[in-house]
């Protein structure tokens, strides 16, 4: 039978059996209540920790490395522009066309070239005429004014023989009686030595004209060399017309694509004015890097390039030079740093990157695209 009193401890005033309190299990001691941590600081936590690994571990893998978005692609294009004035006749390229050198972008109407080179050759075989009618009239001198010279050294000598017969023909009518001649054989004999007289006089002039033997071949010569300056004018005037006719065809000077065409069939033409440009197929890629970023980047280290228009290709490449100079430099009205009001700036400098691999022949890459390299500087 249960004690009452030990049912009694068990009832509270309201008469409800209140709960019995567990009893101490024997060397267990008191629990002590922990505070809870909230689950939202623990996550922050986390997500920190995890950044700063991320960014430990992204810092360690592209520590070595530089890359810019200030970069495009960059070539060669050949501006095309005719030599001669004139109209198109022939238009044998469109837009975007592949050429290779060599072959005809436009033709302009040569009939007046044909016309100029027609004439150049009639005036150079005109020269040519009188260059040999002067070679002729040369060899000519070199007989003709040495025997001249002769003949009237020859004449002298005549002339003064029949002078000194004369003479001696007078001197002997002198010294004869008067009674025993008539006047009329002296006046003969006297007018005969006065003509010996004469003709020597004349021989003499004549072989002082014909002395002048070197001076008459100088100016044979002198009459050769100008032919030949004629001859030689005439080519180059053969040369320029023959030039002027071939300019009439504008052929491509290297391979590439014809961009930038602003002529059409009928359009006259002045010699000097762009009518296209041709894009090479030679690409590189010119990154304007911050100076801060030069250190350590050398020329032949290795570059993987991204192409914005072309995300697919998996383009490789180097380093090729860096610009002697910053982009600022360069421009129309240069930055001077001596007027008293300097504020450094960050200057860019352009580097050459030459694309090695990667490129898809399908996809010709156009000039002036956005380009992002990174530079490995190990």
């Amino acid at each position: 039978m249960a004690d009452y009193g030990d049912v009694a401890e068990g009832i509270d005033a309201a008469g409800h059996a209140a709960p019995a309190a567990p009893a101490p299990r024997t060397g267990e001691p008191a629990r002590v209540r922990r505070a809870r941590v909230p689950v939202g600081l623990i996550v922050m936590l986390l997500v920190v920790l995890a950044l700063a690994a991320g960014g430990t571990y992204y810092w360690y893998l592209t520590k070595d490395e530089e890359s810019t978005d200030d970069a495009y692609t960059d070539g060669r294009a050949v501006m095309i522009a005719p030599q001669v004035n004139g109209e198109v006749v022939t238009l044998a390229v469109t837009d975007n066309q592949f050429v290779h050198k060599g072959d005809l972008l436009v033709k302009i109407d040569p009939r007046l070239y044909s016309a100029a080179r027609d004439q150049a050759q009639g005036q150079l075989a005109l020269a040519e005429a009188q260059l040999n009618l002067a070679r002729t009239n040369r060899d000519l001198a070199h007989i003709t004014y040495p025997a001249r010279l002769a003949a009237a050294q020859a004449a002298v000598e005549v002339a003064k023989t029949a002078q000194w017969k004369a003479d001696a023909d007078l001197k002997r009518q002198k010294r004869i009686n008067p009674q025993a001649t008539m006047q009329e054989t002296i006046d003969a004999v006297t007018a005969a030595a006065r003509q010996a007289a004469a003709q020597v006089a004349q021989a003499e002039a004549q072989l002082a004209e014909a002395q002048v033997v070197d001076p008459q071949i100088a100016a044979a010569e002198a009459q050769v060399k100008q032919a030949e300056a004629q001859v030689t004018e005439a080519r180059a005037q053969l040369q320029q017309a023959m030039i002027n006719l071939g300019y009439t065809n504008v052929a491509a000077p290297q391979d590439g694509w014809v961009t930038k065409r602003n002529v059409e069939q009928g359009n006259f033409v002045a010699a000097g004015t762009q009518i296209m440009a041709l894009v090479t197929p030679q690409v590189w890629v010119t990154a304007n890097f911050k100076e801060s970023q030069l250190a350590r980047m050398r020329p032949g280290q290795a570059v993987a390039i991204h192409i914005d228009a072309y995300p697919q290709l998996d383009l490789k490449g180097h380093v090729d030079s860096v610009q002697l100079g910053s982009g600022s430099k360069f421009t129309a009205f240069p930055p001077e740093n001596a007027t008293g009001n300097f504020v450094k700036i960050v200057q860019r400098v352009p580097v050459k990157i030459d694309i090695d691999s990667g490129l898809d022949p399908k996809l010709p890459l156009p000039l002036g695209i956005s380009v992002v390299p990174t530079v490995a500087l190990k």
